[in-house]
C-alpha cells in the first residue's frame, strides 16, 4: 500500500539503531506533515504572510507595467484583501527604511520605481544619450489629447493651428497615445492617452490632471493690448480716413448732380 512505500522511502534508523520509524519524518510528525509543505511548495503558495510579501516582490521586480491587486492575488492565489494590504505594508515599510525605491499605485496597479531623491544618480547612470525627450510640439499635443479626450486628428490641428499626423505617429509609436474608435459623425479615428501616459505621470486615474484654469491668462491680459499692438497705426488711419471720405464723395456727387440737373432746366 502507498503507506509502506512511503515507510520504506524513509531513513531506516539512526546511528545508535532505532527503528525504521525514527527517522527525520517520524521526529516531525510522520509523512503527513512533510507531504503538506512539500504540496504548498511545489503549487508556489504562500504559507505565511512573510512568504506572500516575499512573493509579491518576487513578481514586482519582473513586471514592466503596473499590476493590479486582482492580478496578484490571482497568482498567489490568495484573497484580493489580504494581498492588498500587503502591498500596502510593503510600500510603508520601504518609505520608513528609506530604500532607494518605492511600491507605488499608479494606473490601477502597482510597480516598483526608484525612489525620487536619487534621482539625480539614476540620471548619471542612465545618461547616455538613448533617452530621446519628446519635443515641444509632441508635448503641446499630448497635453491637448490629455484634456480633450477621446479627440480626432483635426480637433487637434484645429487647437494647435498646424498640422498633427506626423506629431500624432509618434505618441503612438512610444505607447502615449491609442486609437479609441471613430467619430459618429465623421468617422475620424479618434484617440485618448494610455495606461503607460498616466504611469509616466504617476497618475492613479485622469481625474488627476491638473486644473487648467490657474494656467490661463487671465481675461484683462487678452484682445485689447496684443490687437493694439499688432493692428498698424497708420492702417487704422487711412481705413478710418477712407470711412469718412466714402460718405463726403457721395454726398458731393449728388450735390454735383443736382446742380448740373438745375442748370439744365435752366
Amino acid at each position: 500500500m502507498p503507506a509502506n512505500r512511503g515507510d520504506e522511502d524513509q531513513p531506516c534508523g539512526t546511528a545508535d539503531g532505532s527503528g525504521p520509524g525514527a527517522g527525520p519524518a517520524a521526529t516531525l510528525g510522520g509523512p503527513a506533515s512533510g507531504s503538506t509543505s512539500e504540496e504548498a511548495s511545489a503549487r508556489g503558495r504562500p504559507e505565511s504572510t512573510g512568504s506572500l510579501r516575499a512573493a509579491l516582490e518576487a513578481v514586482l521586480l519582473v513586471v514592466d507595467e503596473p499590476v493590479s491587486d486582482v492580478a496578484l492575488a490571482q497568482v498567489v492565489e490568495e484573497p484580493r484583501d489580504k494581498v492588498a494590504a500587503a502591498l500596502r505594508e510593503l510600500a510603508a515599510e520601504y518609505t520608513e527604511q528609506g530604500r532607494g525605491f518605492d511600491l507605488r499605485e499608479v494606473a490601477g496597479g502597482w510597480r516598483l520605481y526608484t525612489r525620487s531623491d536619487y534621482g539625480p544618480v539614476v540620471e548619471r547612470f542612465v545618461r547616455d544619450g538613448r533617452h530621446a525627450r519628446l519635443t515641444q510640439a509632441a508635448l503641446e499635443t499630448l497635453a491637448v489629447v490629455a484634456y480633450r479626450q477621446p479627440v480626432s486628428r483635426v480637433r487637434v490641428s484645429a487647437v494647435r493651428g498646424v498640422n498633427v499626423d506626423a506629431v500624432m505617429r509618434t505618441l503612438v509609436a512610444r505607447g502615449l497615445v491609442e486609437e479609441a474608435g471613430t467619430e459618429h459623425e465623421t468617422g475620424a479615428i479618434l484617440y485618448r492617452t494610455t495606461s503607460y501616459f498616466l504611469e509616466r505621470l504617476g497618475l492613479r486615474s485622469l481625474d488627476e490632471l491638473p486644473e487648467l484654469a490657474p494656467f490661463l491668462p487671465a481675461l484683462d491680459e487678452l484682445d485689447t493690448p496684443e490687437i493694439t499692438d499688432t493692428a498698424p497705426t497708420s492702417a487704422l488711419g487711412e481705413q478710418g480716413a477712407r470711412d469718412v471720405a466714402e460718405p463726403d464723395s457721395a454726398a458731393a456727387r449728388d450735390r454735383q448732380a443736382e446742380e448740373t440737373g438745375t442748370t439744365r432746366d435752366e
